[in-house]
């Protein structure tokens, strides 16, 4: 299954303000740097949590559907199914109704689960497409606080280590602390 960032999150869970005040700084001269901080640092958080942190759309794209009729999702928290496409040998597209499918979102990973018979694609490879949303919500609020802090960690340690030489952990314990119990566990 090969997932696709359609739409990435409008906006960022920590503030520019919220990272200014904790990194106590008072001037303007440093916003871009810091942002581009914190988004790097909100990616980190959601490549070693295994979650999404604000509302995203991917498109995950699968050759053939599962035999059990249950499709594990690689991403997490589920928003949503917004859309599912089967497509035939000559690329036409029919596209399945969200009701034909049950979200398990509670599970994790998530799982969608098909409410009956799927058609089955015309394609050897990717015949099948999926567009989900994932995420904690649309807000900054609906993020785990935890997940928050350990983003303001990381734009903490890459701002203060900055052009250093020296070799920063890419991720502080502090941050991998606070992100311990959110982490995907893996077999």
């Amino acid at each position: 299954m090969t997932p696709l960032l359609l739409t990435g999150p409008a906006t960022e869970p920590v503030t520019l303000t919220d990272i200014k005040g904790y990194l106590r700084l008072d001037n303007d001269d440093e916003d871009r740097l810091i942002a581009s901080l914190m988004t790097a640092a909100r990616l980190m958080v959601e490549a070693e949590s295994g979650r999404c942190l604000i509302a995203q759309t991917w498109r995950l794209v699968l050759d053939r559907w599962p035999a059990s009729g249950a499709i594990r999702l690689p991403l997490s928290p589920l928003i949503g199914l917004e859309e599912a496409r089967v497509f035939a040998a000559d690329g036409a597209a029919t596209v399945l109704p969200a009701a034909h499918f049950h979200a398990h979102a509670a599970d994790d990973p998530p799982r969608l689960v098909a409410a009956g018979a799927l058609p089955a694609p015309g394609r050897a490879f990717s015949g099948i497409e999926l567009d989900v949303t994932t995420g904690y919500g649309a807000t900054a609020d609906a993020v785990p606080m935890p997940l928050r802090q350990a983003v303001r960690a990381i734009v903490a340690r890459w701002y203060e280590h900055r052009g250093d030489g020296g070799e920063a952990p890419a991720v502080p314990r502090e941050a991998l602390a606070l992100i311990a119990p959110y982490r995907r566990g893996r077999l």
